[in-house]
């Protein structure tokens, strides 16, 4: 991208994943301005224009993305119009960052992916974990040789049902027609590229999911087993209906484990022959802030960005595969 002073984003769907946790990123990053915002409820995007200072808002997310001051376009909806609006970025020549997961399938991906090569656009999705100084540190360990050759790792993650849950009133996170795995989907996304990012693409994966608590149309039970390109296996179990919450990532070494949290803001711990090193790493106060301040960085040509469209991709394939879409 030409080496603008000020990159302008528009962003569609300025709901809560934009209030604090990757709008004032946009912000605080130097080089880039949020010039414009859309939702559907008028009042609620002119709200979030007044509160944010954003120049610009409206109801029209075609008018946002062929709006000649808008420079870049970041899509904040629900998945289910992930791929309905990134096609018409493609179309109009801007870059483009997806929430996650990108699409509700794979062949969604793909799909949007190929809109954006064919005109050699920048696809970013917003697994922001790829740039947190915590996980960074994990992945430090690990090519260090800290705890030896891998050999396996596995993520244990509960929840207790919501109050919004056990109430019965909707919720687009556990709606079937538009998240079929539910809280997985949503959640398990995060860890799941986050170990393609440590260890490769994934090769082979299976899983079994179904819907226990029948509290929603979504699936709230799952588990799998993978084999990374590297040769790390790996397994994760994942329910959204148990008695209290878990978050517990552990890799296991010839040498060593690390142990921390996908979520859970827990230190990290590496144990070897050397004995026990616990470190703590605070995240940004806005977390996707590393995340946007490397979108910044790769459209200057600086740097190639760890989440693109591909490596999103990648893990909805892996995601399909657990859940048997595919």
């Amino acid at each position: 991208m030409e080496d603008k002073k000020i990159i302008r984003w528009g962003i569609i769907g300025c709901g809560d994943v934009t209030e604090r946790k990757s709008g004032p990123a946009y912000q605080k990053t130097e080089g880039f301005e949020i010039k414009a915002v859309m939702r559907r409820d008028i009042d609620k995007a002119a709200d979030y224009a007044r509160r944010h200072n954003v120049d610009k808002y409206g109801a029209d997310a075609e008018a946002l993305i062929n709006d000649p001051e808008i420079d870049a376009v970041y899509i904040a909806t629900p998945p289910d119009t992930h791929k309905f609006y990134a096609l018409k970025v493609a179309q109009a020549g801007k870059p483009c960052c997806i929430e996650k997961p990108m699409a509700p399938t794979y062949a969604d991906c793909v799909e949007i992916t190929n809109a954006f090569d064919a005109k050699f656009l920048p696809l970013f999705v917003a697994y922001y974990r790829r740039s947190l100084p915590r996980f960074l540190k994990v992945k430090q360990w690990i090519e260090e040789g800290r705890i030896g050759t891998i050999r396996n790792l596995h993520w244990h993650l509960t929840k207790t049902p919501s109050a919004l849950d056990i109430s019965g009133e909707y919720n687009w996170r556990t709606d079937a027609t538009i998240a079929a795995a539910g809280y997985f989907e949503d959640l398990a996304s995060h860890g799941l590229d986050l170990f393609i990012y440590f260890f490769g693409n994934v090769k082979e994966v299976s899983g079994v999911s179904f819907n226990q608590q029948g509290l929603y149309s979504a699936k709230d039970a799952v588990a799998a087993s993978w084999l990374h390109e590297s040769g790390v296996t790996a397994t994760g179990s994942w329910n959204f209906g148990a008695f209290e919450k878990a978050d517990s990532v552990t890799i296991y070494g010839s040498a060593g484990t690390i142990t921390f949290a996908v979520f859970d803001d827990v230190p990290l711990v590496l144990t070897n022959a050397a004995g026990r090193e616990e470190l703590v790493i605070d995240h940004p106060e806005n977390i996707q802030l590393y995340h946007v301040q490397n979108m910044r960085e790769h459209l200057l040509g600086n740097i190639t960005h760890p989440s693109t469209g591909h490596t999103g991709a990648h893990c909805n394939w892996v995601l399909d595969k657990i859940t048997g879409t595919i």
